[in-house]
Protein backbone atom coordinates (compact mmCIF):
# COMPACT_ATOMS: atom_id res chain seq x y z
CA UNK A 1 0.00 0.00 0.00
CA UNK A 2 1.23 3.43 -0.93
CA UNK A 3 1.73 6.40 1.42
CA UNK A 4 1.39 9.59 -0.90
CA UNK A 5 4.03 11.95 -0.02
CA UNK A 6 8.70 9.94 6.34
CA UNK A 7 10.21 9.35 11.22
CA UNK A 8 10.91 13.03 12.04
CA UNK A 9 14.51 13.32 13.65
CA UNK A 10 14.60 16.93 15.16
CA UNK A 11 17.83 18.45 16.01
CA UNK A 12 18.33 20.65 19.01
CA UNK A 13 17.38 24.03 17.65
CA UNK A 14 13.80 24.84 18.37
CA UNK A 15 10.96 22.76 18.37
CA UNK A 16 8.53 22.46 15.35
CA UNK A 17 4.97 24.00 16.37
CA UNK A 18 2.18 20.91 16.16
CA UNK A 19 -0.57 22.30 14.94
CA UNK A 20 -4.41 21.16 16.67
CA UNK A 21 -6.56 19.74 14.47
CA UNK A 22 -9.44 22.88 14.67
CA UNK A 23 -13.41 22.40 13.78
CA UNK A 24 -12.87 25.97 10.94
CA UNK A 25 -10.23 23.66 8.92
CA UNK A 26 -11.44 23.61 5.30
CA UNK A 27 -10.38 21.68 2.79
CA UNK A 28 -8.54 23.12 -0.53
CA UNK A 29 -8.58 21.82 -4.15
CA UNK A 30 -5.27 20.15 -4.80
CA UNK A 31 -3.63 20.87 -8.26
CA UNK A 32 -3.38 18.13 -10.69
CA UNK A 33 -0.43 17.70 -12.97
CA UNK A 34 0.05 18.83 -15.54
CA UNK A 35 -1.64 22.27 -14.35
CA UNK A 36 0.81 24.89 -14.96
CA UNK A 37 -0.07 26.60 -11.82
CA UNK A 38 2.02 23.90 -10.45
CA UNK A 39 5.22 25.22 -12.06
CA UNK A 40 5.56 28.15 -10.32
CA UNK A 41 8.12 29.20 -7.64
CA UNK A 42 7.01 29.99 -4.11
CA UNK A 43 7.94 32.99 -2.61
CA UNK A 44 9.27 33.23 1.04
CA UNK A 45 7.02 33.98 3.60
CA UNK A 46 7.17 37.40 5.28
CA UNK A 47 5.10 37.52 8.17
CA UNK A 48 4.08 34.82 10.49
CA UNK A 49 0.54 35.39 11.26
CA UNK A 50 -3.01 34.17 11.63
CA UNK A 51 -3.54 33.82 7.47
CA UNK A 52 0.20 31.80 7.88
CA UNK A 53 -1.56 29.06 10.69
CA UNK A 54 -5.21 29.01 9.20
CA UNK A 55 -3.07 28.15 5.51
CA UNK A 56 -1.49 25.46 7.19
CA UNK A 57 -4.10 23.94 9.13
CA UNK A 58 -6.14 24.28 6.18
CA UNK A 59 -3.40 22.17 4.36
CA UNK A 60 -3.41 19.77 6.88
CA UNK A 61 -6.85 19.10 6.34
CA UNK A 62 -6.64 18.88 2.55
CA UNK A 63 -3.56 16.30 3.18
CA UNK A 64 -5.47 14.15 5.56
CA UNK A 65 -8.18 13.94 3.94
CA UNK A 66 -6.70 12.82 0.29
CA UNK A 67 -5.02 11.10 2.04
CA UNK A 68 -1.57 11.70 2.03
CA UNK A 69 1.61 12.49 4.28
CA UNK A 70 2.79 15.46 2.64
CA UNK A 71 1.59 18.60 0.97
CA UNK A 72 2.94 21.91 -0.46
CA UNK A 73 1.52 25.49 -0.58
CA UNK A 74 2.16 24.88 -4.45
CA UNK A 75 -0.10 22.03 -4.77
CA UNK A 76 -3.10 24.13 -3.45
CA UNK A 77 -1.94 27.14 -5.57
CA UNK A 78 -1.04 29.24 -2.93
CA UNK A 79 2.48 30.21 -3.88
CA UNK A 80 4.39 30.60 -0.38
CA UNK A 81 7.03 28.16 0.87
CA UNK A 82 4.79 25.99 3.42
CA UNK A 83 4.65 22.55 3.69
CA UNK A 84 2.98 20.04 5.71
CA UNK A 85 4.06 16.49 6.97
CA UNK A 86 2.65 13.51 9.23
CA UNK A 87 4.03 10.30 8.89
CA UNK A 88 2.14 9.38 12.55
CA UNK A 89 -0.31 6.32 12.06
CA UNK A 90 -2.40 8.47 14.15
CA UNK A 91 -2.38 11.81 12.37
CA UNK A 92 -1.01 13.09 16.09
CA UNK A 93 2.48 14.61 14.63
CA UNK A 94 1.57 16.76 12.15
CA UNK A 95 4.55 19.44 11.38
CA UNK A 96 4.84 22.68 9.54
CA UNK A 97 7.98 24.00 7.83
CA UNK A 98 7.49 27.13 6.58
CA UNK A 99 10.79 28.74 4.46
CA UNK A 100 12.36 25.37 4.70
CA UNK A 101 16.14 25.44 3.11
CA UNK A 102 18.27 22.77 2.86
CA UNK A 103 21.49 23.10 4.65
CA UNK A 104 23.08 19.80 3.94
CA UNK A 105 22.89 16.69 1.96
CA UNK A 106 24.90 13.38 1.52
CA UNK A 107 26.85 12.08 -1.22
CA UNK A 108 25.50 8.79 -0.86
CA UNK A 109 22.16 8.46 -2.72
CA UNK A 110 18.82 6.09 -2.28
CA UNK A 111 15.89 5.45 -4.82
CA UNK A 112 12.08 5.78 -3.31
CA UNK A 113 9.14 4.60 -4.93
CA UNK A 114 7.26 7.97 -4.85
CA UNK A 115 4.04 8.99 -5.20
CA UNK A 116 2.24 12.23 -5.31
CA UNK A 117 -1.25 13.76 -4.13
CA UNK A 118 -0.67 16.26 -7.69
CA UNK A 119 -0.47 13.16 -9.78
CA UNK A 120 -2.95 10.43 -8.93
CA UNK A 121 -2.65 6.88 -8.92
CA UNK A 122 1.30 6.92 -10.50
CA UNK A 123 4.03 5.67 -8.83
CA UNK A 124 7.66 5.35 -9.72
CA UNK A 125 11.57 5.37 -8.46
CA UNK A 126 12.91 8.64 -7.91
CA UNK A 127 16.81 8.89 -6.83
CA UNK A 128 18.01 11.93 -4.65
CA UNK A 129 19.76 12.17 -1.60
CA UNK A 130 19.73 9.59 1.12
CA UNK A 131 20.41 12.34 4.22
CA UNK A 132 19.45 15.90 4.49
CA UNK A 133 19.44 18.61 7.11
CA UNK A 134 16.80 21.14 6.94
CA UNK A 135 16.08 24.70 8.88
CA UNK A 136 12.43 25.68 8.50
CA UNK A 137 10.50 27.60 10.58
CA UNK A 138 7.10 26.88 12.27
CA UNK A 139 3.50 28.97 12.12
CA UNK A 140 5.05 31.01 14.81
CA UNK A 141 8.22 31.91 13.00
CA UNK A 142 10.39 30.11 15.69
CA UNK A 143 13.59 27.99 13.35
CA UNK A 144 14.45 24.47 14.18
CA UNK A 145 16.48 22.19 12.02
CA UNK A 146 16.02 18.56 10.57
CA UNK A 147 18.34 15.65 10.53
CA UNK A 148 16.60 13.75 8.04
CA UNK A 149 17.08 10.22 6.48
CA UNK A 150 15.23 7.42 4.67
CA UNK A 151 11.22 8.17 4.07
CA UNK A 152 11.51 11.49 5.90
CA UNK A 153 14.52 12.80 4.03
CA UNK A 154 12.86 11.72 0.68
CA UNK A 155 8.98 13.49 1.36
CA UNK A 156 11.35 16.71 2.61
CA UNK A 157 13.23 16.84 -0.74
CA UNK A 158 9.95 15.87 -2.79
CA UNK A 159 7.56 18.71 -1.57
CA UNK A 160 10.79 21.44 -1.28
CA UNK A 161 10.76 20.53 -5.70
CA UNK A 162 7.21 21.52 -5.03
CA UNK A 163 8.19 25.03 -3.70
CA UNK A 164 10.93 25.28 -6.70
CA UNK A 165 7.69 24.07 -9.18
CA UNK A 166 8.84 20.78 -9.93
CA UNK A 167 7.09 17.69 -10.13
CA UNK A 168 8.33 13.97 -8.73
CA UNK A 169 7.66 12.99 -12.58
CA UNK A 170 10.12 15.52 -14.01
CA UNK A 171 12.82 13.62 -12.59
CA UNK A 172 11.48 10.04 -15.08
CA UNK A 173 11.93 9.62 -18.99
CA UNK A 174 10.19 12.01 -21.27
CA UNK A 175 8.39 9.35 -22.72
CA UNK A 176 7.12 7.98 -19.23
CA UNK A 177 6.28 11.50 -18.31
CA UNK A 178 4.19 11.86 -21.65
CA UNK A 179 2.26 8.43 -20.86
CA UNK A 180 1.50 9.72 -17.63
CA UNK A 181 0.48 13.41 -18.81
CA UNK A 182 -1.64 11.52 -21.20
CA UNK A 183 -3.67 9.34 -18.67
CA UNK A 184 -4.38 12.46 -16.30
CA UNK A 185 -5.32 14.87 -18.94
CA UNK A 186 -7.58 12.10 -20.03
CA UNK A 187 -9.31 11.34 -16.46
CA UNK A 188 -9.55 15.47 -15.98
CA UNK A 189 -11.86 14.98 -18.99
CA UNK A 190 -13.77 12.82 -17.79
CA UNK A 191 -14.16 13.80 -14.11
CA UNK A 192 -14.92 17.27 -16.32
CA UNK A 193 -17.75 15.75 -18.32
CA UNK A 194 -19.21 13.77 -15.07
CA UNK A 195 -19.34 17.60 -13.31
CA UNK A 196 -21.27 19.30 -16.62
CA UNK A 197 -23.26 16.08 -16.75
CA UNK A 198 -24.76 16.46 -12.86
CA UNK A 199 -25.34 19.98 -13.43
CA UNK A 200 -28.36 19.60 -16.31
Amino acid sequence: MHKQMCVLLFAPFSQPFIIEPSSLMSKLNILRYPDPRLHKVAKPVAVFDERIAKLAEDMAETMYDAPGIGLAATQVDVHERVIVIDVSEDKSGLTVFINPEILWSSEEKQVYDEGCLSVPGIYDGVERPAKVKVRAYNVKGEAFEVDADGLLAVCIQHEMDHLMGKVFVEYLSPLKRNRIKTKLQKEEREISRERAGGRR
